[in-house]
């Protein structure tokens, strides 16, 4: 097995009062998108930019490919790329111009930087865009010309904090497309996100990180599975039987039930000791029941928790 590409140990970043990141473990595996987790303020961007030497730890430690944050910093920036929450491409330059400046920057010649800004505005679609300012840019072409920037020269590791942010559902898949793309070329991805959907298409594996902890870690299968064997939902036909349909449903799932916004809806999860079978079977009765009570139900699904049920439950744990 090829050695991580991050590794940290008791990581801790202190800002006054304020423990941003307190105590952190993390192992990420070469040539994989791993996700941090968690809601704004929870240390995820204190975390990454620890990692790429922007801050100092104060505590633990901290090595990419096997060289130290802090003692090894050049060697670690000479191997990682990162694309921060917000643009760092001038908005005066076009697309075109801003990819030469910074391959000139990197050490191309002109005529090398030239061609390698085509080929980086011809991968992420941005060809016809290429001599208009960025600032008449949409939001998802911002973010592909910063990606684009960051991989000018192809870095081993590449930080990618909320690149989403912001942005339409399609510009969202588009950098999606992308993040798939760079890392099927070999390059590790750390991405730090606050949309669940986002962290279960792209990461192999995920740490949930909330008040600068990491309060849980694992494949996203193995994070839904933590909270239960699945997540029962339940549409009615009559409004008025929802508090008749609640009753019935925690006492034959043995669960709390949750009243959804629309006022037909409930959901619960059902644990059954992590056995996708027993929750099977626990759901069957509790349609049997509704039935025999004569409530009309219009549809009734078992499925694996989502996400954002994981991160509820974790968070609703930790705050107990």
């Amino acid at each position: 097995m090829s050695a991580p590409a991050i590794e940290t140990s008791g990581l801790v970043k202190i800002f006054g009062d304020n423990r941003a990141v307190d105590g952190v473990d993390l192992s990420v595996p070469a040539g994989t998108v791993y996700g941090l987790l968690g809601p704004n303020g929870a240390g995820k961007t204190t975390v990454v930019r620890i990692l790429a030497t922007l801050l100092r730890p104060d505590g633990g430690t901290a090595t990419v490919f096997g060289n130290d944050v802090v003692r090894d910093a050049d060697a670690v920036r000479g191997r990682v790329s990162l694309t921060g929450q917000y643009a760092s491409v001038d908005e005066d330059l076009t697309g075109h111009e801003n990819l030469v400046l910074l391959a000139r920057l990197l050490g191309y010649r002109k005529p090398e930087a030239r061609a390698r800004a085509g080929q980086m505005l011809e991968a992420f679609g941005l060809t016809d865009a290429a001599d208009r300012q960025v600032k008449k840019y949409s939001g998802g072409m911002r973010r592909r010309l910063d990606i684009g920037a960051s991989i000018l020269n192809t870095p081993d590791l590449l930080f990618l904090d909320e690149p989403t942010t912001g942005l339409d559902p399609r510009s969202r898949n588009q950098v999606w497309d992308i993040i798939r793309v760079v890392v099927a070329n070999g390059t590790t991805v750390l991405l730090t996100t606050q949309y669940l959907d986002e962290a279960d298409q792209l990461a192999g594996r995920i740490a949930v990180i909330d008040h600068g902890k990491v309060i849980a870690e694992g494949t996203p299968g193995q994070l839904k599975s933590s909270i239960g064997a699945g997540t029962v939902h339940v549409r009615l036909r009559d409004a008025a039987q929802r508090s008749a349909a609640e009753r019935l449903l925690a006492t034959s799932l043995a669960a709390a039930v949750t009243l959804e916004a629309d006022p037909v809806a409930l959901s619960a999860r059902v644990d059954a000791g992590g056995s996708e079978q027993g929750a099977a079977e626990l759901a069957s009765r509790a349609l049997a029941a509704l039935a025999g009570a004569g409530i009309v139900v219009d549809d009734f699904s078992l499925g694996q928790p989502s996400l954002d049920e994981v991160f509820l439950a974790l968070t609703e744990v930790r705050s107990a």
